[in-house]
């Protein structure tokens, strides 16, 4: 590999690598300029952790004259004995590099390569991948040059890792920021605020069906079962909601106690109002039947039985920034969230687990509702007509 095609590459990683627009096209182009610059590769991947609840990190795996694939590797993952007995795992480790030709004894001693040599690769390396913020992630290279890389190659990909890692620190924290805003204030409103909305009254209008739920009795539940327990239950309670409500095209705003308000946003013109509002029930249907087989048992204590309260609303919101200093939240608010709030005490006080507004109900193109009467609102001047399903059986008071 000529010294000047080297420069070539770095120069254009340090120049941001313009032409790659994410993470994959990095290496997908890097690869590619190396192997037309006299880099053999035969299998390159890139292995980044990452901030979230649930992911360890995501891996890239690129071949050539195939796209790069996109994986993602859970928790559990650490403790797996293809992970512990990998090059990559003293990489992630120590932040030392591992390199081996495949015909050299001592690469016997992890059990990865026997794959590798099986598909005829001679040669590899494992680089780590520094980060500014010091966490150390990882890039493993390989080769089917017979003799496996040569010095110079080697050399050209240890130099060459530096911009590369650069550049997927900016991917990285780029994800993080996404991952972080979806987890905590959701999709929409994530998308929103790394678009710039984020100045304490950037509002907008919209026309959305608003699910506003709680758990019934929490309070007693708090007061009677230690604090760690409390916080379990809540989340495989919320575990009952969130997820139907997120597949069928909803967005939890906030978690508030033992509450949850969520929205599904409508057309402006309304003229999806009856598909939103069956997707909505259907999620209503789900997350019912998973609360009715919700039990918890640890540690002595035993809760066996959960209700939980559901007001159902279709009306325009003003969904945005609200708050005072520099301390902001993106919610939604108005007549229509109040009127939800207020169905919802209605619930309560019915023994109901569902009940909708009429606005709702008119929307909604199935489902078999009855007709519960009016009642007074309040803040409201006009009374509203309530309704419940059909097929549920009031809950006796406790």
């Amino acid at each position: 590999m000529q010294s000047l095609e080297l420069k070539e590459i770095i120069d254009w990683l340090i120049d941001g690598a313009r032409s790659a627009s994410n993470p994959a096209a990095l290496l997908k182009q890097t690869c590619e300029r190396l192997v037309a610059a006299g880099v053999p590769l035969w299998r390159v991947g890139a292995f980044v952790r990452t901030l979230h609840p649930d992911v360890l990190g995501r891996n890239f795996i690129w071949r050539p004259g195939a796209e790069v694939v996109v994986g993602t590797a859970t928790y559990d993952m650490l403790d797996s004995p293809e992970f512990t007995t990998s090059p990559l795992a003293i990489v992630f480790r120590d932040g030392v590099e591992i390199a081996y030709r495949m015909d050299d004894p001592e690469s016997k001693r992890f059990p990865f390569f026997d794959d590798m040599r099986a598909e005829g690769v001679t040669g590899y390396i494992a680089l780590p991948l520094r980060f500014i913020d010091g966490t150390v992630h990882a890039s493993s290279w390989s080769t089917k040059q017979p003799g496996g890389f040569t010095d110079a190659q080697l050399a050209a990909l240890r130099t060459l890792i530096v911009p590369f890692a650069r550049l997927g620190e900016i991917f990285a924290l780029r994800r993080t920021a996404t991952t972080l805003l979806e987890t905590y204030v959701g999709h929409r409103p994530g998308e929103r605020i790394l678009a710039g909305q984020i100045r304490r009254g950037h509002t907008e209008t919209m026309n959305a069906a608003i699910w506003l739920s709680d758990l019934r009795g929490f309070t007693r539940l708090s007061d009677r079962l230690p604090s760690e327990v409390v916080v379990e239950i809540l989340n495989r309670y919320f575990d009952c909601q969130v997820e139907a409500i997120t597949r069928r095209g909803g967005e939890v705003l906030k978690f508030m106690g033992d509450g949850l308000l969520a929205v599904f946003p409508v057309a402006g013109d309304d003229g999806n109002a009856a598909e939103i509002c069956n997707q909505v029930l259907d999620a209503v249907h789900e997350c019912r039947a998973s609360v009715a087989e919700l039990t918890y048992s640890e540690g002595g204590h035993t809760v066996e039985s959960f209700r939980f309260g559901l007001a159902l609303h279709i009306g325009t919101v003003l969904y945005g920034n609200i708050g005072g200093g520099n301390r902001l939240d993106f919610t939604c608010i108005g007549p229509a969230v109040n009127l939800a709030a207020r169905l919802e005490k209605i619930a309560g006080s019915l023994h109901r687990t569902v009940v909708a507004s009429g606005s709702f109900v008119e929307a909604c193109a199935k489902g078999s509702w009855t007709d519960l009467g009016e009642f007074p609102i309040a803040g409201f001047s006009k009374v509203q007509r309530v309704y419940g399903l059909s097929d549920e059986i009031p809950a006796p008071s406790s």
